[in-house]
């Protein structure tokens, strides 16, 4: 998908003051029915200018041939461009005693890249949106809740969208169906879930089944 160069350049300028790297726009079917939208780039992606890759990658992949997808059927975005990063300690030989670790992302953050993600939203005009995690649902829906009261529920809903006020949110007009997955990686650090990831794909699968059959 091709972005407006004002559109970057203005994103790029606003994430800059934060502890930040790299710049991953997206990828995928810019006509595609479902949108997927992560949280933010981790060290591999940052570094390689490509959504989901590595482990990550590999488990959305998984999650996505369970729904009878690819990644040509699909457009991968997420709510922040840039990998945020914290230093951490580390023994690793020639490190330095230091290296830097995934973080979640701050909302001033989010809010830097988040005319870019608007901008997409209205471009492929999704019939699905997946919010991968917690960070992605909160950025579209404005909802606070643990992603685990609505996981795999399809929710009709306006989407926050930057207001004329250019540091706040206010709904989009048009309702979008939502539905809240768990992050790929979530199951990495916590493997006992991946039943409920099995579930609440179970329940997408079905919901695009019944979309599909009525044409």
């Amino acid at each position: 998908m091709d972005l407006p160069k004002d559109l970057i350049q203005d994103a790029k300028k606003r994430i800059d003051p934060y502890d930040v790297e790299g710049f991953v726009l997206g990828e995928g079917n810019p006509e595609a029915d479902i949108m997927i939208v992560g949280e933010a780039p981790g060290e591999n992606e940052a570094e390689k200018g490509i959504p989901f890759i590595g482990r990550a990658g590999v488990e959305l992949d998984k999650q996505l041939q369970i729904l009878d997808l690819d990644r040509e059927d699909v457009y991968i975005t997420s709510v922040v461009r840039s990998r945020p990063y914290k230093w951490v300690k580390t023994n690793k030989k020639g490190s330095g005693g230091r290296r830097k670790a995934n973080r979640k992302p701050n909302q001033k953050e989010i809010m830097a890249h988040a005319k870019l993600l608007d901008y997409q939203i209205e471009k492929v005009d999704p019939v699905l949106i997946i919010a991968l995690g917690g960070v992605a649902f909160e950025r579209l829906t404005g909802r606070k809740e643990k992603i685990s009261d609505y996981l795999g529920e399809v929710i009709e809903t306006p989407i926050m969208k930057v207001g004329n006020n250019e540091d706040q949110y206010i709904e989009s007009e048009k309702i979008y169906p939502v539905v809240p997955l768990y992050h790929p990686a979530a199951v990495f650090y916590n493997p006992k879930i991946r039943e409920d990831i099995n579930r609440s794909l179970s329940r997408v699968k079905a919901h695009l089944e019944r979309v599909k059959a009525k044409g």
